[in-house]
């Protein structure tokens, strides 16, 4: 008797959940045992801004598919797709907004058209390594404040992924000077691409996929991606010989995973922590991939013909200053952006003062005395 009373309770309390749209007939499905209920099984889409074949990026996608359905036992479950699957790589903050897919893992910066302070979910000109960055997102408030400006989008982000310094782009014919930026075609998102623009460069925006036949057939003279492992996938060093450094534009890059907000809303507390908590993996798995694979491809690249050559010191002095007169213009048209950027230069500052006592002393020795 007492164990059908509490099964009739349990069934009406579904019933009143499914009445009041608690749950989801297309993506939960509540399971029962015994009249207990148990977390619902989830399945999302996840769309992104990569191709598999880079499978470290892409991996930042696989590491949260597989770590959500490890830590759910399984009832939850992400299914990235590639660039192209279900909407082109740079439209995937559209497909969130808009629920065609519940999350989605792409790179901030390839949003700035709709609002330019999401450049710092990324990375900016000069701005801050892969350590600092993270930092700045978890603990100096740089996540909340960028989520305040996808509240706008009906979108929440989270970090997931770091592909750590990067490389300056490779070119067809070597920079002589300043002057040979005027009129280059060149492969950059970001604000990188748009202090490239202030300095000549004619600035193209493509995806992953893409660069290799705009740079081999000459649609492109330049173009940056990641580093030397993904660069080496992508087939570049086929395309254009010289190899610049550093990424000034890119210290750090955070790749960063998005969800639908109402989609959010509907997990259980427990599937939440789970998705934020793979995040969190993601993005420290990812950098530390892309630190154990760069080395050992740059050597191969060298030792296949590609040329390494810094970036003169007048490029990086005139790009710097570019980088900084664009955002106090950008500061002052646009609050949001003053507001994140005002916080973020306080934040650089005091790093910079720091790293420069311990870590970058400890660097310039180690680096240019080692021994072994």
């Amino acid at each position: 008797m007492q164990r059908r009373k509490l099964l009739s309770s349990s069934i009406t309390a579904l019933s009143a959940a499914v009445g009041t749209g608690l749950l989801s007939s297309c993506t939960i499905r509540r399971e029962e045992s015994s009249g207990i209920s148990v977390l619902p099984t989830v399945r999302w889409k996840m769309a992104t801004s990569w191709p598999p074949s880079l499978d470290t990026i892409y991996g930042g996608a696989l590491t949260i598919s597989q770590r959500v359905n490890d830590l759910s036992g399984g009832k939850f479950q992400i299914k990235p797709y590639a660039a192209g699957e279900i909407v082109p790589g740079l439209e995937v903050l559209d497909a969130v907004q808009a629920g065609s897919v519940e999350c989605g893992h792409t790179a901030s910066y390839y949003y700035i058209g709709k609002n330019p302070s999401f450049a710092f979910g990324t990375s900016v000109p000069f701005g801050l390594t892969a350590q600092e960055q993270n930092a700045w997102l978890y603990e100096a408030g740089g996540n909340e404040l960028l989520n305040r400006i996808y509240a706008d989008f009906g979108v929440l982000s989270f970090p997931a992924g770091n592909t750590g310094a990067q490389m300056g782009g490779w070119f067809k014919r070597k920079l002589e000077n300043l002057n040979s930026l005027q009129g280059l075609k060149m492969r950059i998102p970001g604000l990188g691409g748009k202090v490239m623009a202030e300095l000549g460069v004619n600035v193209q925006v493509l995806p992953g996929g893409e660069i290799y036949l705009a740079l081999d057939r000459g649609a492109i003279d330049a173009a940056e991606w990641t580093g030397p492992y993904d660069d080496e996938k992508l087939g570049l060093s086929r395309a254009a010989r010289f190899y610049y450094y550093p990424g000034w534009w890119e210290p750090g890059p955070t790749l960063t995973a998005l969800v639908n907000q109402k989609a959010w809303n509907k997990l259980p507390a427990e599937y939440q922590a789970i998705f934020s908590t793979a995040c969190y993996e993601a993005n420290l798995t990812m950098l530390n991939r892309y630190d154990n694979l760069n080395g050992t491809a740059l050597q191969r690249l060298v030792q296949s013909g590609t040329e390494l050559v810094p970036y003169s010191k007048s490029i990086l002095t005139a790009a710097q200053d570019a980088a900084f007169q664009l955002y106090s213009d950008m500061a002052a048209d646009d609050r949001n952006f003053r507001q994140i950027f005002e916080q973020w230069q306080a934040f650089r500052k005091d790093i910079y003062n720091w790293h420069k006592i311990n870590e970058f002393s400890f660097s310039s020795f180690s680096y240019n005395y080692r021994k072994g």
